[in-house]
């Protein structure tokens, strides 16, 4: 089967439909479906602005996708002097948040077979009236999904996050023994269903500074993490740590392993940025739907100035393709 693929065009005063367009204009329509959930007007502004000659085939429904054709439905009502591009506003926050609901029910419908959402302001969406820190928690809530994580992936280098969207000063609070076993098996569960990796290896990190320094520096590794670390072993994940974090990437460690579980958002995502060169991928796990999305955000003051690179959201499309048609067979291997 050729996977229909929605894409929320994200906040439109942001390099959203600008990646988008550009990653549409070479994109192999044999392969995929695209289907844009937006705003005609919007892509007319930025295909008028950058004189591209794209043919976006206009439908009512979700059901009226045509294969082979870049499809667009219309989901918010946007007019041309609403976009303005490198400006935070209520109406890009809205149209934003709309595109990503509208995929969210179009994919548990299973009229989509994946979503790939274009970057969000975090600012934008609260001036509309969303008290979500990220598409993450708003994707979680709309599922009706408890346990979930964020994973970044870039070729073999994947990085799951134990603590997410939350101040550095209540990361050590949130850690348990439990969360820390939850995360393990829903990162390894991914690696194998989403990624196709059979026998998972994972790395987990320290918490504190050379991974507590035997208590020196900190407990948590030897309090939290470790006893989790050989409960997770009992359950047959395969996983070694605590790592201290800076060396274990300085070492090229990360090559061992099919994944590495950091503690909290920043020590996870500035090596995987550094390492991954703009290609990154942002991968819900735990959810029911597959979505992805670029590792990069709204970038505003590029906006609308033709400088955006789309190489993430590419990278970001064909894992969404990849991980349809890896569904795709798992569904066909139960039915026989």
């Amino acid at each position: 089967m050729k996977p229909i693929i929605a894409i929320s065009m994200g906040d439109f005063n942001g390099i959203g439909p600008e990646v988008v367009l550009k990653y549409l204009s070479q994109t192999d329509l044999n392969k995929s479906t695209p289907l844009i959930l937006g705003s005609q007007s919007v892509f007319d502004v930025y295909q008028n602005k950058y004189q591209t000659n794209l043919t976006i085939r206009r439908i009512s429904k979700s059901n009226d996708v045509q294969p082979g054709k870049i499809n667009l439905l219309e989901v918010d009502s946007v007019a041309e002097t609403d976009v303005q591009p490198g400006q935070i506003t209520k109406k890009g926050g809205q149209a934003a948040m709309r595109a990503v609901e509208y995929g969210i029910n179009s994919c548990m419908a299973g009229t989509t077979h994946a979503l790939v959402t274009a970057p969000i302001s975090k600012e934008a969406i609260h001036k509309a009236g969303y008290s979500y820190p990220g598409h993450t928690e708003f994707l979680a809530e709309k599922t009706n999904t408890e346990r979930y994580m964020m994973i970044l992936a870039s070729g073999g280098l994947r990085v799951g996050l134990l603590t997410g969207h939350i101040p550095l000063k209540i990361v050590s609070k949130s850690i348990s023994v439990d969360l820390i076993l939850q995360k393990l098996v829903i990162l390894n569960h991914s690696l194998m269903n989403n990624f196709g990796i059979e026998q998972p290896k994972i790395a987990m990190l320290g918490l504190n500074p050379h991974a507590g320094d035997g208590g020196v520096l900190g407990d948590e590794e030897d309090k939290l993490i470790k006893p989790a670390l050989i409960e997770a072993k009992a359950r047959n994940i395969e996983v070694d740590g605590p790592f201290p974090a800076d060396g274990f990437f300085g070492s090229q460690k990360q090559n061992q392993y099919d994944a590495i579980l950091a503690t909290y958002h920043d020590q996870g995502l500035i090596p995987f940025k550094s390492l991954s060169f703009g290609k990154g991928v942002n991968f819900t796990a735990g959810l029911p739907i597959i979505r992805t999305s670029p590792d990069h955000g709204t970038a505003y003051d590029i906006a609308g100035e033709n400088r955006a690179n789309s190489d993430s959201f590419q990278a970001a499309y064909t894992l969404a393709v990849e991980m349809a048609r890896n569904k795709f067979k798992e569904v066909s291997q139960h039915a026989t």
